[in-house]
């Protein structure tokens, strides 16, 4: 029979745990979250960053306790990696060195790799829920743990909808309060529980979080100790949602403000064991309950076997890493002819992103005359973007910062800002009123028996839409920030800083020339080239643009920066700073398509007679090394090499326009390093896992240049490699599964992989896996900076997180001494050896 003690009368007669100490663990315990991006702004994260303050293994212990979580890859991946010779015995014997430089080890290569063919033996610590659900009954109705994630899943759904439903469920403001609502209104979940008294006690769950999750402690009868662990844990099984809800937290930072609803989500989720323990029988509970105490109790040592047992994980990933480092540290000591002395003609200036390598290698290939830099894809503009006609205001920077700086599309024949502002109203009126249909036959088209009755009511002429999926065109990319615009119009519309005076561009603009290595160094062109992907019918699509600007393309802050290096008036600025900008030197805006890779530049009717000279010169330059690129990129994406070269472009266009292709193009897979020096360091070497960053710290005497990209596009490559890591390593909680089942959740919020569970975060399947094996390698970045040690110390010394990052082994950091290559390993500098 179920309990009949009620949940107040239970409450009143137990006294319930301190308001503020409650308050505080649950605040501890909803920090170490990491916050989720949506889909359209797919900043790619380290979901373990809020954890990097302890060494990586002990990371991977709790996480395995908490919840079953996996750090390190899998050991059946080890084995096929060692199997298939790609690990070798040299490259285990460098990690069994290295391993026992800083922990005793007795055990032989032999042992190691016998320990491949058993699992960890971890065993995650129960929740409430799993002692109560017993294998019997299991059976018979829905298991409780997928029923209180479904239901908690397809709350959050409902509640967080603002986009994708025609019509929304009213209920309370709070995620608590809507959850509660939520329940009591769902009828038929007692009966699909199998448990009859569960809507009673239901019906007097508390009305506010902060009660419910007093009230369901005291059911629990957890001790303060536990409570944070057993709060983490709680997150981690529903961590999806919990990590969206850690995401508009983030987004409320800048603001001085707190969001409520990642602890309000934990609330739901420990009301959610308290009411099963409320309706269970009291036999069951109290032995349940009891079971639970004992294992929270012991959760400390059951971490410390956790971390013994990953020794083993620990150590492959290290020889994993070593059979990356093996050849990528031969090919940085591989001497190279020097580069030419004569000046450059152009200069081209693309993001660190690993595609950008491959189009600097190309071009330099194809013409002496232009040099490459790299430089953040964001240009070191924390821009928010506001296309043209919209009320959107689009972060276009890195995830770890915010924007400043307002850039808005303005329509200019002239290039200035300032130029005919009545005719950008104009425009961006009309624009709306396109855009409003559009959306209207967006809405009629939705659904898809709508499809066909929209057809039937306005013509076969939308037909044609439905052959471009059927036989996908061969037409280049279409911008979607230039719909609704006149074509006339399109030439003339240009994202500019609007919001700055003068002097704060003048600023603004020296500090990004400096940070660059461009002050005092331009050719006559230069072209600012930010990226894109392309791809049709895909959710996760801002996964392939740019990293650093928040999963958008890189076009605006190109153009942008270009409008404000060609402006007189900061020109005039910087002449007075003792930087003069050559009166002959002209910026230009471009934009890489990495899924074809076509390159496309912008503002050309503001180009002088002799930079359009110049620029006519390189789209030749681009075409051709666009060829050499989409050739070496062919094998891997299952295409022929060797079309004629029209042909091989038109194969790639109608790959990025196809709707049922899961794999338009890589992105960063096999990402794997990061190289913060001079071009000679990379120049002529196939390094196309490696992002790349221009940096010369003779021109850098006070290293504040170092720090900022230290502390800038370090952490971002960081983020960048370790997303990719954990969807591989652990597919289940880190990843998005498989994008062929993918529901969206809102539009942009996330995917549901079929049509429950989870939240799912992280990158789909398609984008690691090549349908035989991981096509990722998950290794943590190997970072690699050509500067004094004593400058790289002095920058880790003033910002701790990087002494995290390396002393907790997140990350591996090597520097050039000369032609040789050290190693960092807590604060020393040792030979590195591979």
């Amino acid at each position: 029979m179920p309990a009949t003690t009620s949940v107040n009368e239970s409450a009143a007669t137990t006294a319930g745990p301190d308001d503020e100490t409650l308050q505080s663990v649950a605040a501890r315990a909803c920090s170490s979250i990491m916050p989720a991006w949506p889909l359209d702004q797919a900043v790619a994260v380290n979901p373990h960053w809020r954890r990097i303050g302890m060494p990586i293994r002990r990371v991977a212990a709790r996480l395995a306790v908490l919840g079953d979580f996996r750090v390190f890859p899998a050991r059946d991946y080890i084995r096929q990696e060692w199997d298939a010779g790609r690990i070798t015995r040299a490259d285990l014997d460098a990690a069994l060195k290295i391993h026992t430089a800083h922990e005793a080890c007795a055990m032989t290569a032999e042992h190691w790799v016998a320990e491949l063919a058993s699992a960890p033996r971890v065993r995650r610590e129960p929740l409430l829920v799993d002692l109560l659900d017993d294998a019997v009954q299991k059976n018979k109705r829905w298991p409780w743990r997928a029923a209180l994630v479904f239901q908690m899943s397809q709350t959050c759904a409902t509640y967080f909808d603002r986009h994708q439903a025609d019509w929304r469920a009213s209920g309370s403001p709070s995620l608590y309060g809507f959850w509660r609502e939520s329940m009591i209104g769902d009828h038929g979940l007692s009966s699909r529980l199998g448990l009859p008294g569960f809507m009673k006690q239901l019906r007097k769950l508390p009305l506010r979080a902060e009660e419910a999750m007093r009230w369901a402690l005291t059911e629990l009868s957890l001790e303060e100790p536990v409570w944070e662990d057993y709060f983490k844990a709680l997150l981690l099984s529903i961590n999806g949602w919990a990590s969206w809800c850690a995401y508009i937290g983030w987004q409320k930072i800048p603001a001085g403000q707190n969001d409520p609803r990642l602890c309000e989500l934990l609330a739901c989720r420990i009301a959610w064991e308290a009411l099963l323990a409320c309706s269970v029988p009291s036999a069951a509970r109290r032995d349940a309950i009891v079971a639970l105490g004992a294992n929270w109790r012991d959760f400390d040592r059951r971490v410390a076997e956790a971390d013994s047992a990953l020794v083993v994980d620990e150590l492959w990933q290290q020889a994993l890493e070593t059979s990356f480092q093996r050849g990528f540290a031969r090919t940085l000591r591989t001497p190279v002819p020097s580069d030419a002395t004569q000046a450059p003609e152009v200069q081209a200036v693309f993001c660190i992103d690993t595609r950008s390598e491959l189009m600097r290698r190309s071009l330099e290939a194809v013409w002496c005359g232009v040099q490459t830099r790299a430089f953040a894809g964001f240009f070191g503009i924390p821009i928010h973007y506001n296309p043209l006609g919209t009320d959107i205001h689009r972060p276009q920077l890195p995830g770890i910062a915010y924007p400043s700086i307002a850039v808005q599309d303005v329509v200019t024949a002239s290039g200035r800002a300032t130029t005919d502002g009545a005719r950008s109203v104009r425009v961006r009126s009309a624009r709306w009123k396109r855009l409003a249909r559009l959306d209207q036959w967006l809405g009629a088209v939705r659904w898809p028996n709508a499809t066909f009755s929209f057809v039937e009511a306005f013509g076969v002429g939308y037909l044609g839409k439905i052959v471009r999926w059927i036989r996908p065109p061969v037409t280049p990319r279409v911008s979607v920030d230039h719909i609704g615009l006149p074509v006339a119009i399109q030439e003339q519309c240009r994202p500019m800083i609007t919001e700055l005076d003068v002097e704060k561009q003048v600023e603004l603009a020296a500090g990004v020339l400096h940070t660059m290595g461009l002050d005092g160094r331009l050719a006559p062109l230069v072209i600012l080239c930010g990226h894109t992907g392309q791809s049709t019918n895909n959710a996760h699509a801002s996964t392939l643009d740019c990293g650093a600007c928040y999963g958008r393309p890189g076009e605006a802050n190109a153009r942008a920066l270009a409008h404000l290096l060609n402006d007189p008036r900061v020109r005039e600025g910087l002449h007075q700073r003792g930087l003069n900008v050559p009166p002959d030197t002209f910026f230009i805006g471009a934009l890489h398509n990495t899924t074809t890779d076509e390159v496309t530049g912008f503002d050309l009717d503001l180009l002088p007679p002799t930079a359009q000279v110049r620029w006519k010169k390189m789209e030749q330059v681009f075409a051709q090394a666009g060829d050499r690129i989409r050739r070496e990129r062919a094998p891997a994406l299952w295409m022929d090499a060797n079309l004629a070269p029209d042909a091989l472009l038109k194969s790639f266009r109608r790959r990025a326009n196809d709707g049922s292709q899961t794999r338009p193009e890589w992105g960063l897979t096999r990402n794997a390093a990061f190289i913060i020096g001079p071009r000679d360091r990379s120049r002529g070497r196939v390094l196309n896992r490696a992002y790349l960053h221009d940096y010369d710290a003779r021109f850098d005497a006070d290293g504040s240049v170092l720090e900022k990209l230290m502390m800038g596009p370090m952490l971002v490559t960081h983020w960048l490699s370790w997303q990719y890591h954990a969807s591989t390593c652990d597919p289940l909680h880190y990843g998005s599964g498989n994008k062929v089942l993918h529901n969206v959740v809102d539009g942009h919020v996330g995917v549901f992989e079929g049509n429950g569970g989870d939240l799912r975060i992280g990158l789909p399947k398609q984008s690691l896996h090549n349908g035989d094996g991981w096509y990722h390698q998950p290794v943590r970045l190997t970072v690699v900076i050509d500067a004094p040690a004593a400058s790289i110390e002095s920058v880790m010394a003033r910002n701790a997180v990087l002494g995290q990052l390396c002393d907790n082994g997140w990350m591996l950091l090597w520097r050039y001494e000369g032609k040789e290559l050290q190693r960092y390993k807590r604060g020393l500098w040792l030979p590195l050896e591979v």
